[in-house]
């Protein structure tokens, strides 16, 4: 099974539009937190979600949250 990379260790602080999302959780995207295909030869999947209304979210880019897409603070655990 592959691991995901940590792309950072810290959230991405974004405010979404209504609408459909792919997060990334292989971290090797180069669109994060969003999926750009990178992912393709691993089994990592993206995750979709959904944003009903216009707001504000805290994604996760250490990709190990136990919330996807949401960070969780499991970057804090990570060590180098």
């Amino acid at each position: 099974m592959s691991e995901p990379v940590v792309f950072d260790k810290k959230p991405c602080i974004i405010e979404l539009e209504a609408g459909t999302y792919w997060w990334c959780r292989c971290g090797r995207s180069q669109n994060q937190p969003f999926c750009d295909g990178a992912h393709t030869g691993t089994d990592i999947e993206p995750l979709k979600f959904e944003v009903p209304e216009r707001k504000r979210f805290a994604l996760c880019l250490c990709k190990h949250t136990k919330h996807e897409p949401h960070c969780d603070g499991q970057h804090s655990c990570i060590l180098s």
